[in-house]
């Protein structure tokens, strides 16, 4: 079974699929026929401010949203910043909302659910409330776990998981911790579809209570929820709202000045003219495509003019056609004009397919305006970008991707230090063959230096990753050793506080010379 393409919008560099609540379902009932066929695992997350701006400052949260399978509008502020980038959303799905609707959906259908997550007995009475007002309602488990942080939790949590089998998990750890703790155990579990859901099992259990329909419908709900708990709530809404002004500005004024009047371009049902728009010069061209070829196994895609929410769905249905050919892509973007919150969107769905596929996707040579919108979006980071298809031709893109490459090891050097290439993404696509290439290194050589000087992104189940092998070094006399972290990967480690368990050295000649600690 095929899932239907996404329609994916790029708000502050956070991906949103613009979907009902119905067509949600759908898509989730779709996530668990081909989990239980395949024992992939598809992970959601329903989206707020708070999220947003979180993930502005946590490389491995930002990644882990672009990411995902589906991205749902929880709060209102995306919805009205979709409008006011001419591309608005059908509505807005919260996960408050998700969770009871896909508790009737589970019982109708035979899903299994399981709870996990929020103060303890909070899940157990969320669950007995949505059996009740859902007869047949299979529940797995519920688990509520001792608050540590992701890597001092009890690896029987998993266990029980997995003896469960459900159809759906329910993490209910709070953001970012649910997001990182379902993104670094997903290949292990193999749980067809796994939600972060927040403080919604309070909401259900009545711990917590939700605004009236009038104050959610009119994206009154903060306030609400603030006159419930000052304390707590205050700090985060006044730096949702003013953080996620400042960074919403920012993508307005830029893609405002993108906008073409005239010419029969209307960017969608309700929206307005950004202001401090100015028209472009080049003509609005509605076909984005001149040609597409594919050399040696890879796909290129050359986009001309703007793609927008006017023609974006041609390039969806065009890479549905590409993708059954390769899962190599080149995207060249020299000729490309401009791209809205919707045509980043279409590209970080085909790059999600194609990763998904054991493939990427490249961007090659895009012109000043489209890598403007993509750096202040930080969308550079997430894709690879080469300044011309001759420099991705000479890198080697028809052969597989060097962000998917496992490490590679070079003998011993002085001191009997065994560097160790860590690939560019460390994440739990490849940290699988990382960890098992350097055990098998470290018992013959047990002092291992890891250079990180290539690596762009790290994720949690990386960081777990090294503390085994740190341990495991420790065990044979020799010790394991971290240098040359920068950029985001850097920044994931210092979020994590990895650097006050790990002295991280600046380069491999420091790790090397270093006397042991």
């Amino acid at each position: 079974m095929t899932v239907a393409i996404r329609k994916l919008l790029i708000i502050s560099g956070v991906p949103i699929d613009d979907v009902t609540m119905p067509e949600a379902l759908d898509r989730i009932e779709q996530f668990i026929t081909i989990g239980r066929a395949t024992g992939k695992t598809h992970q959601i997350a329903t989206v707020n401010a708070d999220f947003v701006i979180k993930a502005q400052n946590d490389p491995e949260l930002r990644r882990i949203l672009q990411e995902s399978d589906m991205a749902t509008a929880d709060g209102m502020p995306l919805v009205w910043g979709a409008r006011r980038l001419g591309v608005p959303l059908k509505g807005r799905v919260t996960g408050a909302d998700l969770v009871p609707a896909l508790a009737a959906r589970a019982a109708e259908k035979k899903f299994s659910l399981f709870l996990l997550g929020a103060a303890p007995g909070i899940a157990a009475s969320a669950a007995k409330i949505m059996q009740e007002r859902n007869p047949g309602l299979m529940i797995a488990g519920v688990l509520a776990p001792p608050v540590k942080s992701l890597f001092e939790m009890d690896p029987a949590v998993l266990e029980t998981i997995r003896a469960a089998k459900p159809d759906v998990l329910l993490v209910a750890f709070g953001n970012p911790k649910q997001e990182k703790w379902i993104n670094m155990h997903a290949r292990e579990l193999r749980v067809p579809v796994m939600i972060g859901i927040g403080a919604t099992l309070d909401f259900i259990a009545g711990i917590v209570k939700r605004a009236p329909p009038w104050m959610q419908k009119s994206g009154m709900e903060w306030l609400f929820r603030l006159l419930q708990e000052p304390r707590r709530m205050w700090k985060r809404y006044m730096i949702d709202m003013t953080g996620f002004a400042v960074f919403f500005s920012r993508q307005w004024w830029v893609m405002g000045r993108g906008y073409t009047p005239g010419r029969g371009h209307t960017p969608g049902h309700g929206a307005q003219k950004p202001m401090g728009a100015q028209p472009l010069r080049s003509p609005l061209r509605l076909l984005p495509f001149s040609e597409i070829v594919v050399v040696d196994g890879v796909a290129t895609i050359r986009v001309q003019g703007r793609l927008d929410a006017q023609n974006v769905a041609v390039f969806r249905t065009k890479s549905v056609e590409v993708l059954a050919i390769t899962s190599r892509i080149v995207v060249d973007l020299s000729k490309a004009d401009f791209l809205d919150s919707s045509g980043i969107g279409a590209l970080v769905h085909l790059a999600k397919q194609a990763r998904d596929a054991g493939g990427d996707v490249t961007l090659v040579a895009p012109s000043k305006p489209v890598m403007n919108v993509l750096t202040m979006l930080r969308m550079d980071r997430f894709f690879e970008i080469r300044a011309s298809a001759g420099a991705t031709t000479a890198t080697g893109a028809s052969s597989p991707l060097a962000a998917r490459a496992v490490a590679t090891t070079q003998a011993p050097g002085q001191g009997g230090w065994t560097i160790m290439q860590m690939p560019r993404q460390l994440d739990n696509t490849t940290t699988p063959a990382m960890l098992a290439q350097c055990r098998d290194t470290l018992a013959a050589h047990p002092r291992i230096v890891c250079d990180f000087s290539a690596t762009v992104f790290v994720s949690s189940a990386g960081l777990a990753a090294l503390m085994q092998l740190s341990r495991q070094a420790k065990g044979l006399g020799g010790d394991l050793r971290v240098a040359a972290c920068q950029g985001d990967a850097l920044r994931t480690m210092q979020l994590a506080r990895f650097d006050k368990l790990f002295p991280l050295y600046a380069n491999v000649t420091a790790a090397t010379a270093a006397t042991a600690q």
